[in-house]
């Protein structure tokens, strides 16, 4: 995160709290990015608004850009501006649709997490992130070279925003339950399960000082096991991975970064592979 250059700030005047914006003073404040403050809005003028904003921000040293834009809809706008701009960090206040809507139509920050073509980070509450649990999720049941890359890159952003904050890292990874059918004996005993899941982490454990108390694999689906070990840590921050899924099966199949969006108790930074991002700025470009 120390290597952002520029993060866009979601603005939405009708609320108050400004969440997002709570967070991007902190990340800049030691990465020393660039704020870009944009209102998705096509119809009010919000420039006095923005400019008053940027004139406190800018009074506390941060640098700061605004801009008030619409295209076709909010997380449309959004990913445009964030190509514009060149943007690293997407920051948002995330508010939860709710369940019948959801049910019916696909809510705006699953599709902004599913087409984004850089990190984001959901902001939830307004809990400090100074001294907190940081909780890093991986799938370490999916050994590709994809996933392994994936997976250092979500225990990296950990690690960096527990260093930020002063607080301490904690990693997730649910294991399936043992199936006595199953081909592999490994996977016919939990105990075998679990210890070939430590395995997996034993690399990034050595790298970032992780010691095993602070190692949780666990059995359970992923979607019910990470918002459970959040709350149980009351982590402060929860960083997940997301294949981005497009096209007709990402209509009808959320991913665990967007199940577990509205049930996790804390914020929420989602990354992707690098060729997922790819395969998005293309995307965008045409």
């Amino acid at each position: 995160m120390q290597a952002i250059r520029c993060i866009l700030v979601v603005i939405d005047p009708n609320q108050p709290q400004a969440l997002a914006l709570k967070r991007a003073r902190l990340i800049s404040s030691v990465s020393q990015s660039r704020l870009h403050l944009l209102v998705c809005d096509g119809k009010h003028d919000h420039d006095a608004y923005l400019d008053s904003l940027r004139e406190q921000l800018e009074s506390e040293g941060h640098q700061v850009t605004t801009q008030q834009a619409w295209h076709d809809n909010l997380h449309q706008t959004i990913i445009t501006v964030q190509q514009e701009e060149g943007c690293g960090l997407v920051i948002k206040q995330h508010v939860p649709d709710n369940p019948l809507k959801r049910a019916l139509l696909t809510p705006e920050d699953w599709k902004l997490l599913r087409y984004c073509p850089c990190p984001v980070l959901m902001v939830k509450t307004d809990t400090p992130w100074t001294g907190g649990n940081i909780l890093a999720a991986v799938d370490v049941g999916n050994s590709d070279l994809e996933h392994r890359t994936l997976h250092a890159t979500i225990v990296n952003h950990g690690y960096e925003i527990a260093s930020l904050a002063d607080g301490k890292l904690h990693v997730i990874s649910a294991h399936p339950s043992a199936m006595l059918s199953a081909a592999d004996p490994a996977f016919q005993l939990k105990e075998t399960i679990e210890a070939r899941y430590r395995e997996a982490c034993k690399q990034f454990q050595a790298e970032y000082g992780i010691p095993d108390a602070q190692l949780h694999v666990e059995e359970g689906p992923a979607d019910a096991l990470i918002p459970r070990v959040c709350q149980r840590l009351k982590a402060v921050v929860t960083v997940i991975g997301t294949v981005a899924r497009t096209g007709f099966s990402g209509a009808l199949m959320g991913n665990t970064a967007e199940v577990v969006l509205d049930t996790l108790e804390s914020d929420v930074l989602v990354l992707k592979p690098d060729d997922i991002i790819d395969h998005l700025e293309d995307l965008v470009r045409h």
